[in-house]
C-alpha cells in the first residue's frame, strides 16, 4: 500500500459540492464527476459502445467489467439497468470498481435521482450501500449481478486484482487534475489484467493518455466523444 500523499488526506477532508441543484463537484480535484450535458447518456456513447455493449456479454456464461472511479456509481447503475434488459437466464455479471473516496449513501442517492431512468437501480444500490464504505464492498444486487467496489489507491488494488477482465470503464477525473489515475504504470496493469481480445473505454483524449495506453500494449481507435466533444479513446488488447 503506498503512502497517503498530504494532497490525498486533503481530498479526503474536503467536502462534495452540489451545483446545479444535483450535479456533485469535488473542490478537490476540480471537476464535476460527469459529464454536464448528460452523466446517464455519455456512459452509454462512451463506456457501453466504446466496449462493444451490451452485444459483446450476448452469449457469455459471465462478463467482468473494471472501472477506474466508482465515483457516484452511475456508471454502474446504466451498465446494470441494461444488462437486466438484456441478459439470459443464467448469465452473470462482475462489476468491480476502484475508488480512492468512496461516497456515502445519501451522497450516491442525491446524485443518482436526476435519472428517473435508474429509480430502481439507484433504490436498490442506496439500499444496499455500507454506513461506513471501505476495503472491499461486495454487493450481490440481484442472483445475476454482483457489485464489488475495492476501496483504496488504484494502483496497489488493480495489481492485487485477478487477470480477468473482459472491458474497463476508466472515468477517473480529468487527466490534468487527477494525472495518476491515467499513469503509464497504472494504464500497463489495467493491460495486465484484461483478458485477450479485451477491452477499454474512456471519454479521455489527452496526449499522454493515449500515448501510456499504446505502450501499455493497447491497439488504440480515437472515436467521436460525446455532446460534442471532438474525440475519446478505446481499445483493445490483442
Amino acid at each position: 500500500m503506498t503512502d497517503t500523499s498530504p494532497e490525498q488526506i486533503d481530498a479526503k477532508n474536503q467536502p462534495l459540492e452540489w451545483r446545479d441543484g444535483d450535479m456533485p463537484y469535488s473542490p478537490a480535484f476540480g471537476d464535476h464527476f460527469y459529464c454536464q450535458t448528460d452523466g446517464r447518456l455519455e456512459c452509454g456513447h462512451v463506456f457501453l459502445s466504446g466496449n462493444g455493449l451490451p452485444d459483446r456479454w450476448t452469449g457469455r456464461d459471465s462478463f467482468k467489467i473494471g472501472e477506474l472511479g466508482f465515483g457516484t456509481g452511475l456508471n454502474f447503475a446504466e451498465t446494470w439497468r441494461q444488462w437486466k434488459e438484456h441478459r439470459a437466464e443464467g448469465q452473470h455479471l462482475r462489476f468491480m470498481s476502484f475508488e480512492l473516496y468512496p461516497m456515502q449513501r445519501d451522497e450516491i442517492d442525491r446524485a443518482l435521482s436526476h435519472w428517473p431512468e435508474i429509480t430502481a437501480e439507484r433504490a436498490a444500490l442506496s439500499a444496499a450501500w455500507p454506513e461506513k464504505p471501505e476495503g472491499v464492498v461486495s454487493l450481490d444486487l440481484d442472483q445475476q449481478t454482483r457489485l464489488s467496489v475495492v476501496c483504496g489507491a488504484a494502483i496497489d488494488r488493480v495489481s492485487a486484482a485477478a487477470a480477468d477482465f473482459d472491458a474497463w470503464y476508466l472515468d477517473g477525473f480529468a487527466p490534468s487534475r487527477n494525472a495518476d489515475m491515467w499513469s503509464e504504470q497504472l494504464m500497463r496493469l489495467v493491460f495486465e489484467k484484461t483478458v485477450s481480445g479485451g477491452s477499454f473505454a474512456t471519454y479521455a483524449a489527452a496526449g499522454f493518455v493515449r500515448r501510456n495506453l499504446i505502450a501499455a500494449g493497447f491497439a488504440l481507435e480515437r472515436r467521436p466523444g460525446f455532446a460534442g466533444k471532438r474525440e475519446m479513446l478505446c481499445g483493445v488488447k490483442p
